[in-house]
């Protein structure tokens, strides 16, 4: 049963997840419509009773075809998926049902993979995806979009993010599964043209962030070491590396998660139901408020290296981001949400009109973008001089 009584701008598939309500605020905060998709209503009342041009859909990411008859009797022109990155392929295989544009915030390579693959079928169907529009992987693409072309050649990028926080408190940085993914799996990196693989927690060190200060940096997985790679390897690009920083009151209570064995995707009886550990961390955690005066910083950082007329060259290239105001329940988490929602105001707007399944690095022109970023007061600095 379709309850759709009006015709939206967009629709937001994981609308109740924190880069879902992040999404679908800076989109109605510009001035659009919005059907929020999810599996929790509640979550989103405050911003339903605060915006008039939205309505709710239940929708479940397990079945393509409701999915594809609410997105197209939604009469929206992009979808914008915000729900875990195990679904994307499935809302992705919606949206070309329905005849939709969409962006999601990133998936792993396998799946990079298989949404690539489509991309014959999205331009033959005039329709434009995009995978990755979020923080890193996302602001991260442009910024290398930006820097490679100060280059004749490029052989080595490395890429990451770092933050901290005011109140040295435990909060979820950001999709907990997620995190705990990239602390337990496979770090794939490519080093002289071939893939590597590494544990992440075996190549754990300890630096000092000038933005952020002290952080533990390790390897984790990331489809940007697939994503640079596969556009940039004609530019002889031979090395990539992904790493992820965390400050240590953060990381101690992450890693201390994982020593219990709260990342056992193995089900568990507790009082005749079966769970798995992994969804109760994430399930339970997923309410936990910020302390009171909480605020964040982050750097998402780039550093090039390679050569322009036959010198060598290198170039620091970093966004930085704080706690807005108005957006204190969100702290650091806008540079995932908003990012996604300029992409797709971008596609919608006709500024993006490249057709085919592409990563940001690929189709996102820089400048406008980077002028978006700098209305949410993120900043880019590149060789520590400002850019937007």
């Amino acid at each position: 049963m379709y309850i759709i009584k009006m015709v939206f701008d967009f629709v937001v598939m994981g609308a109740t997840g924190m880069q879902g309500r992040i999404v679908s605020k800076d989109l109605l905060e510009n001035g659009y419509s919005v059907l929020l998709c999810g599996r929790d209503k509640k979550r989103l009342e405050h911003l339903m009773h605060k915006y008039k041009k939205t309505k709710f859909e239940y929708v479940d990411a397990r079945n393509v075809e409701k999915m594809a008859n609410i997105f197209k009797k939604s009469g929206a022109n992009v979808v914008v998926t915000c729900v875990e990155g195990d679904w994307n392929l499935n809302v992705l295989k919606a949206c070309i049902k329905a005849g939709l544009h969409s962006v999601d915030l990133g998936s792993e390579i396998p799946m990079t993979k298989d949404q690539f693959a489509l991309h014959n079928t999205l331009k033959q169907k005039n329709l434009t995806h995009i995978t990755g529009c979020g923080s890193v992987p996302g602001i991260g693409n442009v910024l290398l979009n930006h820097a490679a072309q100060k280059f004749d050649s490029l052989h080595t990028v490395e890429v990451g993010f770092a933050w901290n926080s005011n109140i040295k408190k435990f909060v979820v940085p950001f999709s907990m599964e997620s995190i705990i993914e990239e602390f337990t799996e496979p770090a794939t990196n490519i080093k002289d043209g071939k893939f590597t693989k590494l544990r992440p927690l075996d190549t754990l060190t300890k630096t000092k962030e000038p933005f952020v200060g002290k952080q533990y940096s390790m390897f984790v997985r990331h489809p940007e070491t697939y994503t640079f790679y596969h556009y940039f390897k004609d530019k002889g690009l031979k090395n990539v590396r992904f790493y992820a920083e965390f400050p240590p009151h953060s990381f101690d209570v992450i890693k201390q998660l994982i020593d219990l064995g709260f990342n056992n995707r193995e089900k568990i009886k507790v009082d005749g139901a079966e769970v798995r550990p992994i969804d109760v961390v994430t399930q339970t955690l997923k309410d936990l408020k910020f302390p009171k005066g909480y605020k964040e910083k982050e750097n998402l950082w780039l550093r090039l290296y390679g050569k322009n007329k036959g010198e060598r060259k290198n170039i620091l290239i970093e966004c930085i981001v704080g706690t807005n105001k108005g957006w204190e329940d969100a702290g650091c988490n806008i540079d995932t949400g908003m990012p996604a929602s300029i992409m797709a105001q971008m596609i919608k707007e006709k500024i993006i009109t490249e057709r085919g399944s592409f990563a940001p690095e690929a189709i996102v022109p820089p400048k406008p973008f980077f002028d978006e970023l700098k209305k949410r007061q993120m900043i880019v600095y590149e060789n520590g001089k400002k850019t937007n």
